[in-house]
């Protein structure tokens, strides 16, 4: 099946910026939409943003002006440009792939960020 593969997850400090990238195992243009979710520890997985194959994005109201979900057809990879990082944004962040016709996406390993001073 379709591999996910993140990797620019760590530790920074408040005020400061990351960027994540998705490395999918095949063509990024053949999914619906690309996304990145978020579970930080007892709470819920919630969306933080994703891209449609137009180029038209959604975010979460809490990362909205400061995070930037982008995407490179040619690499094949998604990336979420995160700045301004508050405490709150600290998550496993996931890589998402949402498929025309079946019901079962495909996930990233998910990786740590980590905002704390």
């Amino acid at each position: 099946q379709v591999q996910l593969v993140e990797s620019g997850g760590g530790s920074v400090q408040p005020g400061g910026s990351l960027r994540l990238s998705c490395e999918a195992s095949r063509s990024i243009d053949s999914f619906r939409t690309m996304g990145w979710y978020r579970q930080a520890p007892g709470k819920q997985r919630e969306l933080v943003a994703d891209i449609a194959r137009s180029g038209a994005t959604n975010y979460a109201g809490s990362v909205k002006g400061r995070f930037t979900i982008s995407r490179d057809n040619a690499k094949n990879t998604v990336y979420l440009q995160m700045s301004s990082l508050k405490p709150e944004d600290t998550a496993v962040y996931y890589c998402n792939a949402k498929r025309w016709l079946l019901e079962s996406d495909y996930w990233g390993q998910g990786t740590q960020v980590t905002v704390s001073s």
